[in-house]
């Protein structure tokens, strides 16, 4: 068996070798692009599966960005939900009829249609989606460089309750922003419980027409792709920066790295900082697709699942990350939902998906005992966990050659 799978791993190996990388992300764009028509001639009813991809869309770019905080810096956050929702919550105010006042009642438009269905004027701030994601993204990074300022000297337990406080606070600032921002003012931010509805949707720039999900979901998926390519170009471009080697310097060794000249506080606010504006870009996008931003939506679960894919997929890959994100949230999705005949089987009374948090925390022990680099780890991490001794040192010259590579940039 074990000489099977070895022989099925150098088999791999040499397919990886005989094709460049761009090679393998042409053909993964390329079957991106076709799945939903693969779905149309597979499926008789594709439109609940290709609704949970969107979902996971969302999910991948919120844990890539998470990947650059936990995964490049090696930091902690536990409170990446808040980025989620100011996100969300920046999309409620800047595209919807939350502050119907606006402009003496007329609103205020900008690449959006201007009128509702009966021909009169559309109050509210209606700015357009590919706008708002931008914008989203650079408020929620000022956040995340605010949220890593205080966090700066703390490492292990202190930096985990700072950050699950963090993501904790801030649900409860909008949920009680009904009569102005901590209690300046008198204009209602987030209609308390009820949150935001409806949330206006994607529209293109040079045309006043909407898409019309949920009837029509391809064009919100194309959408969502082009969303996750972008961030991917970019996470690949951020990693080999001299800031990318500076974050894998840090995770490797502070001391060394701070020794070597890397700025501490300016490496961790950045990543903090653009960790976050990632979490608003995805908020934005999963905020107009549910057409409503609830507080109910930010509860900190939603974090450690996010962190889950992180960890499972492996920290530090960007494609093990994405395959993290799509396993967890179609297990979400679907395979909890498989196993609500169990307890019937046994002559229990209960939902399983009451405890889908126990699950996850009971699949996420146990990869963190059988393969602790995750899904598709990197080679670094996995050398730090499996290599041999000449192995490790090999890891310690990489991190060298790190430190030895931000000096000279």
């Amino acid at each position: 068996m074990s000489t099977a799978v070895a022989t099925l791993r150098t088999n791999a190996a040499s397919v990886r070798r005989l094709l460049p990388g761009w090679v393998w992300g042409l053909v993964f764009v390329a079957l991106a692009i076709l799945y939903p028509y693969i779905l149309d001639y597979m499926m008789t009813s594709p439109d609940d599966l290709l609704d949970a991809s969107i979902q996971t869309l969302g999910y991948i770019i919120m844990a890539l960005g998470l990947n650059i905080v936990v995964g490049f810096a090696g930091l902690l956050d536990l409170g990446y939900v808040a980025f989620y929702a100011i996100g969300a919550f920046v999309i409620g105010w800047l595209g919807s009829q939350q502050f119907p006042d606006v402009n003496g009642g007329k609103g205020i438009h900008i690449l959006r249609p201007s009128e509702s269905a009966f021909g009169s004027a559309l109050p509210g701030i209606h700015i357009n989606f590919f706008l708002v994601i931008f914008i989203a993204a650079a408020f929620t990074a000022i956040w995340g460089a605010i949220l890593g300022a205080p966090t700066l000297r703390l490492r292990g337990d202190y930096l985990a309750i700072v950050t699950l406080a963090f993501g904790e606070i801030v649900p409860r600032v909008f949920e009680n922003s009904t009569s102005g921002f901590l209690g300046i003012g008198h204009t209602d931010f987030s209609n308390g419980r009820q949150g935001i509805t409806p949330i206006d949707k994607i529209n293109l720039p040079w045309t006043n027409e909407t898409f019309k999900y949920p009837l029509e979901l391809k064009p919100v998926y194309f959408v969502g792709l082009g969303m996750v390519l972008l961030v991917i170009f970019f996470n690949r471009r951020l990693r080999d920066s001299r800031m990318g080697r500076a974050w894998i310097a840090v995770r490797e060794d502070e001391v060394a790295a701070a020794a070597m000249g890397v700025n501490l506080v300016r490496t961790k606010l950045w990543a903090y900082a653009i960790g976050a504006a990632l979490g608003g870009f995805a908020g934005v996008f999963l905020g107009t697709y549910n057409n409503t931003v609830n507080v109910d939506q930010f509860e900190f679960g939603f974090s450690v699942f996010i962190l889950a894919m992180v960890i499972v997929g492996g920290m530090g890959n960007i494609w093990g990350v994405i395959l993290g994100a799509i396993a967890l949230s179609m297990m979400n999705r679907y395979g909890l939902k498989q196993l609500n005949s169990l307890p019937d089987r046994f002559g229990l009374d209960f939902d399983v998906t009451s405890i889908n948090f126990g699950i996850f925390g009971f699949f996420l022990l146990v990869m963190m005992v059988l393969r602790p680099e995750g899904l598709l780890p990197s080679r670094r991490r996995k050398l730090e966990l499996h290599g041999e001794p000449d192995e490790a040192d090999h890891v310690g010259s990489e991190s060298d050659h790190a430190l030895y590579e931000v000096r000279q940039a």
